[in-house]
């Protein structure tokens, strides 16, 4: 792993390390459920860095002061990283035009 890489494309960079390792491990495993696996974990985790302080007048924790609220950024942001993903278009989707 690349120490001078910044938290954020470590931890991608190893997610994705983790699901290979697995796959690598069980060749009978199925991907999908490898990757829905990571992806619960990956959840769990971002859920539990956005829980709000113990002030109720937080300005910071403010945004995402319920749980209605973390999840709808939540939301916004798996579909931010899945539109910009190199992965989130493939030749094989059903209507992609052919020349």
């Amino acid at each position: 792993m690349n120490d001078d890489l910044p938290p954020y494309d470590q931890a991608a960079a190893q997610a994705v390390e983790l699901g290979n390792q697995l796959a690598d491990a069980d060749t009978s495993a199925d991907l999908w459920d490898i990757a829905d696996g990571l992806l619960a974990g990956a959840i769990q985790y971002w859920l539990y860095t956005r829980q709000p302080c113990a002030d109720p007048a937080c300005q910071d924790c403010a945004p995402l002061a319920t749980a209605e609220m973390r999840l709808k950024e939540l939301q916004r942001l798996v579909e931010e990283l899945a539109r910009t993903s190199e992965y989130f278009h493939s030749a094989n989707d059903y209507g992609a035009g052919r020349a």
